[in-house]
């Protein structure tokens, strides 16, 4: 009988004075890394214990953490965050845009923490902004990667299909503080997300977004995460000068990145594979795990 992966206790690693994140480990170290970054506004929970710990069954050693201004991870709190108007008019029309950080930054973080790990090279998987962070990994730190895995998400190119008005007005609306009126917020949030085809467990995730509600409410630091994604422009013809192994998934169902996301970050990274999940919208539900943890094996495997 094969041993259950092993898991750590959520821990912080100080990358700098004064600078720490968040972080927690999956399986044995002695196994090749795996690095999981996860999206605008979500803890290091969103990746779920059992689709880490079934990463780390395939011999991965995964690492999940918090970026900034989210969970346990350092905020910052000193920065100035940009008007709505200004963010919902650089979003659309591209105007110009002064973030308090950009996507580039919280790449050198997830750096950072690899550096703290003592790990030299990993496979870097990221969803949504997680996806846009590990391009920016990629463009900027490419020594460090062995493979790249995009999960919907996209190139920054705003002349993509973007999110409904719907979708947009939750982005930019904050959640309110007190508990069951941000459960009732979020929970609707999520079922529009999650899409019609693959069935939503309200019961799993309620419970999820107690618990991460329980861990941090920090609503300003998606604020702030948001105005990073807006800024950080179109990363298009950095991707295509990338030599780097590189996978994208995406759902063509999802409400927040459309599809056009995906397939457009595919053609601009150089021999990228591309795997569209029917039905899938902006989440991972359990029964695409089997589909998308072979496709990131496979993936790491082909690279090895």
């Amino acid at each position: 009988m094969t041993p259950s992966p092993t898991t750590t206790a959520e821990a912080l690693a100080e990358i700098r004075p004064g600078f720490s994140l968040a972080y927690q480990t999956f399986g044995d170290p002695t196994h090749t890394p795996l690095l999981l970054v996860m999206g605008l506004g979500a803890q290091m929970l969103s990746w779920s214990e059992e689709f880490c710990m079934e990463l780390a069954s395939r011999q991965f050693w995964v690492i999940r953490f918090d970026n900034r201004d989210v969970g346990l991870s350092a905020k910052m709190e000193q920065a100035t965050m940009p008007r709505p108007w200004r963010l919902l008019s650089a979003a659309v029309w591209g105007t110009p845009l002064a973030a308090p950080y950009l996507l580039r930054d919280m790449a050198t973080d997830a750096v950072g923490l690899l550096d703290f790990l003592g790990i030299d090279r990993a496979h870097v998987v990221g969803a949504s902004m997680g996806g846009m962070i590990v391009q920016e990994m990629a463009i900027h730190y490419p020594q460090r990667l062995l493979t790249l895995t995009s999960i919907m998400s996209t190139t920054g190119n705003r002349r993509l299909r973007q999110p409904s008005w719907k979708m947009r007005v939750y982005l930019l609306n904050r959640p309110p503080a007190e508990k069951q009126a941000y459960l009732t917020h979020t929970l609707a949030m999520w079922r529009i997300l999650h899409g019609p085809h693959f069935p939503f467990d309200e019961d799993k995730m309620r419970q999820q977004l107690i618990r991460a509600y329980e861990r941090m409410y920090y609503p300003i630091g998606t604020g702030r995460q948001l105005a990073a994604i807006v800024a950080s422009g179109d990363r298009t013809a950095a991707l295509k000068q990338l030599q780097i192994p590189a996978l994208v998934i995406h759902g063509d169902a999802d409400p927040l990145v459309p599809v056009e996301g995906g397939h457009a970050t595919a053609a601009a990274v150089p021999h990228a594979e591309k795997l569209i999940i029917p039905g899938m919208g902006h989440s991972l539900p359990e029964a695409t795990w089997p589909t998308i943890i072979g496709a990131i094996a496979a993936h790491a495997g082909s690279a090895s």
